[in-house]
């Protein structure tokens, strides 16, 4: 009996296998587990506002120099007249789409930060930081000129300059917003979930 015990081992022998030590528990072990899963996502969310702080001043500053230096005077040639700088006051969307709808492209603009925001909380994913600090960046930039800008409050026109010979006239923030766009959507299909994980369909 003694022999046997020797060669299987027993319930009450710490480690089977003969190395006296204790195993963690479930439960200690799902706690180490889990425990670097906090820091890295609050890094990846310190991305994301850092992306998104960099988009919104970068736009904020061209367009108060757009402002400042371009409006009321001949646009800038920059490669001949197929890239031109000129000043244009947008009611619209990006792109100058939808002018008659300034109101609910506020609303919307609105609605997609506080949506960014919430879904921070579960952010894991660098990519997905990336591709939402761009988005909360240029919806931001471009918030700022429908809140303060004339002719009034949440009706404000967008600031746009960058100018392509047969292409509409945008700024840097719909560039940042574009950019985000098309990030989330590649991430999507490779099966990339802004927590993480990833998923084959």
């Amino acid at each position: 009996m003694a022999e046997a015990e020797r060669i299987i081992g027993t319930p009450d022998t710490p480690d089977a296998a003969g190395d006296g030590q204790e195993r963690p528990d479930a439960e200690q072990e799902q706690t180490r587990e889990q425990a670097p899963e906090r820091p890295r996502g609050k890094r990846r969310v310190a991305v994301l506002f850092a992306v998104a702080l960099f988009a919104y001043l970068l736009d904020l500053g061209s367009k108060m120099l757009v402002v400042a230096k371009l409006e009321h005077h001949e646009p800038i040639e920059i490669i001949g007249d197929w890239l031109r700088f000129a000043a244009i006051r947008n009611a619209g969307a990006a792109f100058g789409f939808g002018e008659a709808f300034t109101v609910i492209f506020t609303v919307i603009a609105a609605a997609v930060i506080v949506v960014i925001a919430r879904l921070a909380r579960k952010l894991r994913s660098l990519p997905w930081a990336i591709a939402l600090g761009l988005l909360l960046g240029g919806a931001l930039g471009n918030l700022t000129d429908r809140i303060f800008r004339a002719p009034g409050v949440f009706e404000g026109a967008v600031v746009d300059f960058i100018a392509p010979k047969h292409f509409a006239v945008f700024n840097l923030a719909d560039s940042a917003i574009v950019c985000g766009g098309i990030l989330i959507v590649i991430l999507s299909f490779r099966g990339l979930d802004p927590d993480g994980t990833v998923h084959k369909d």
